[in-house]
């Protein structure tokens, strides 16, 4: 890999090539809450080398979006951030049932599972009032604002805008914890099906949640800057 991808962050070598969501996501290297930090000080700080992910970086990425392609319409974006809202919205209820399926079988063998249980009820909690303020509150008023609307003030969006990314840091938190407490999302050789698919689920949804957040936070939020002057 050419040392120049060294000194690139995380957001832009995924927006260059979408598959790379992926390998970041097996690796460990967060780039959906940050994003900004270069690979070089990622890949330290998770105690990585250039000569063991270089291939891995450098191969053709599977075919995919990161919403790069619709950075410039913002109202696009939003329509394509409500898509993982509504794989949440299914996903996340029926992970917490499942989860606690789980915990009543192999809890008693495997006692990380009860901080299991804990931890996915717990990112639902967090994740489920904040797709609801998104879709009712800052996702309407962005596209207002893209519309040109006069009586719509850039500050409250902007503040709302600081909250929602905290909100995202806390998600990403509570997703890094539940790739840790899994050992990377792999089940136990004594697992059943439902202890694998629980694991297989959750390794899904945490894919999937960080390229949701890349969108919001890399794209989406730095185009609001950028909209058409209001007023």
């Amino acid at each position: 890999m050419g040392s120049e991808r060294w000194n690139r962050t995380l957001a832009d070598l995924v927006a260059e090539v979408p598959g790379r969501a992926a390998v970041f996501d097996r690796l460990g290297l967060d780039y959906c809450c940050h994003g900004q930090r270069l690979l070089s000080d990622a890949c330290a700080a998770a105690g990585l080398h250039a000569e063991s992910i270089s291939d891995l970086i450098d191969m053709p990425g599977r075919p995919g979006t990161d919403g790069a392609d619709l950075a410039g319409d913002p109202v696009a974006l939003v329509d394509d951030i409500l898509a993982h809202h509504r794989y949440l919205r299914d996903e996340m209820p029926a992970l917490v049932t499942l989860a606690g399926k789980v915990v009543g079988i192999h809890g008693g063998r495997h006692r990380e599972l009860v901080q299991l249980q804990e931890l996915v009820t717990a990112l639902w909690a967090e994740l489920e009032p904040h797709l609801d303020t998104e879709e009712t509150v800052l996702f309407p008023a962005i596209c207002r604002l893209q519309g040109g609307e006069r009586d719509l003030m850039y500050g409250p969006v902007r503040t709302m805008v600081r909250e929602m990314t905290a909100e995202h840091e806390r998600a990403g938190d509570l997703l890094g914890t539940l790739r840790e407490t899994t050992n990377g999302y792999t089940a136990p050789a004594d697992g059943c099906d439902s202890y694998r698919s629980l694991y297989d689920r959750l390794a899904d949804l945490a894919t999937d949640t960080h390229l949701h957040i890349h969108k919001e936070n890399n794209l989406l939020f730095p185009s609001i800057g950028q909209l058409p002057p209001v007023g």
